[in-house]
């Protein structure tokens, strides 16, 4: 399929999966995905994308119900229009829509799974990864008491993970991660504000340096980067951008001005599969090093994530958790951990399968789009 095969039909699903507890970040609890999944049938074959867009526009501008809206009237029109498609010329053929990297990451992601399955090339092996199984974090959010957060990561550090990223918020972050610390003074410990601090905030989250932290992750809007160049200069803590980082010409210009010593890198935050993989050489050139985030994926997007991360500059270990932090069932069969670690896919495209029954289960609504030539 190295010419391209032609897009005939899209098969767009909505599946209602509901998480083990709800995920509460500062802003909101998240307590079931809205999932939009959608599988690409070619000439070629038929690869999965699912978009990690929220319910509600609270990570990012983007949005479920707005993704499938792009998706059917704006993406999917472009890309039937080709007579002949590549993964590698999606995001070519799609620049002239503004924005709802999310949505095309997701119909990359299908396109890319169903050439790589008609190849009987892995993710992996397209991607560059190096590894064979990658360390796993654990992401924890928000809790109503300091007890019960230390429950809760003596639980996750017992099954073996090997890093604890603790969500924070003002009124929600010297105590916890004091008392984290304490319990567990050599644990790997970093963690997220998805900005909810300003600049003014410095002094109190220079609070956080004696803590020996990893990293603070995104603790001032996705649009100041320069601010966080300022902080970075008044904290001992690395900086560390996930909303801000948009491209890998965005991780550059970041990079360029010391906002960030180090990166999260999200697929569908970039738009897709191919510029994460851009975004990790752009800092792997500059030195900074890069770990995978994690958008409560389904075994799905965890699958190719877990790929992304067999990479060589992920060398921090990312949110790329076994199956059951989130879900009781996954879609696919579920990723277990092994003392600490996830085993990367090395089958055709994603490596993994849906359950049929499980997407049966799921399925609240099925639609087909198809290319009218």
């Amino acid at each position: 399929m190295g010419t391209g095969a032609r897009l005939e039909c899209v098969r767009i699903r909505r599946l209602r999966m509901p998480l083990v507890a709800p995920f509460r970040t500062s802003f909101g609890a998240v307590a079931e995905r809205d999932v939009l999944l959608l599988e690409a049938v070619t000439t070629a074959g038929a690869g999965w994308g699912e978009c990690v867009a929220l319910a509600e526009p609270l990570y990012s501008a983007e949005y479920v119900d707005g993704a499938e809206h792009v998706v059917r009237h704006h993406l999917l029109p472009r890309l039937f229009a080709r007579p002949r498609l590549t993964a590698a010329r999606v995001a070519e053929v799609l620049r002239p829509v503004a924005g709802h990297p999310m949505a095309k990451a997701a119909i990359e992601m299908a396109v890319l799974d169903a050439e790589l399955r008609a190849r009987g090339e892995s993710f992996a092996e397209h991607l560059g990864a190096v590894r064979d199984a990658v360390d796993c974090g654990v992401s924890i959010g928000i809790h109503d008491t300091v007890p019960g957060l230390l429950d809760v990561v003596d639980g996750y550090l017992a099954e073996g993970y090997r890093r604890v990223k603790l969500k924070i918020e003002p009124g929600w972050d010297l105590a916890p991660v004091a008392a984290v610390r304490e319990r567990h003074p050599d644990v790997p410990l970093q963690v997220d504000a998805n900005a909810a601090y300003s600049l003014a905030d410095a002094g109190h989250l220079a609070k956080l340096d004696p803590f020996d932290l990893l990293l603070i992750e995104q603790p001032l809007p996705d649009d100041q980067v320069r601010a966080h160049a300022e902080l970075a200069r008044h904290l001992r803590t690395p900086v560390c951008l996930d909303e801000s980082i948009t491209s890998a010409r965005a991780a550059a210009d970041a990079i360029a001005l010391g906002a960030c010593a180090v990166v999260n890198v999200k697929p569908g935050r970039v738009g897709g599969y191919l510029e994460a993989r851009r975004v990790h050489d752009v800092c792997q050139a500059a030195n900074v090093p890069v770990w995978c985030g994690g958008m409560l994926e389904t075994g799905l997007g965890r699958a190719g994530n877990v790929a992304l991360a067999g990479l060589p500059n992920f060398v921090l270990p990312g949110d790329t958790s076994a199956s059951d932090r989130y879900y009781a069932r996954d879609l696919t069969e579920p990723f277990v951990m092994e003392k600490g670690r996830l085993a990367v896919p090395d089958g055709p495209g994603l490596g993994v399968d849906v359950v049929p029954e499980r997407l049966r289960e799921l399925t609240v609504r099925l639609d087909e789009v198809r290319a009218t030539h």
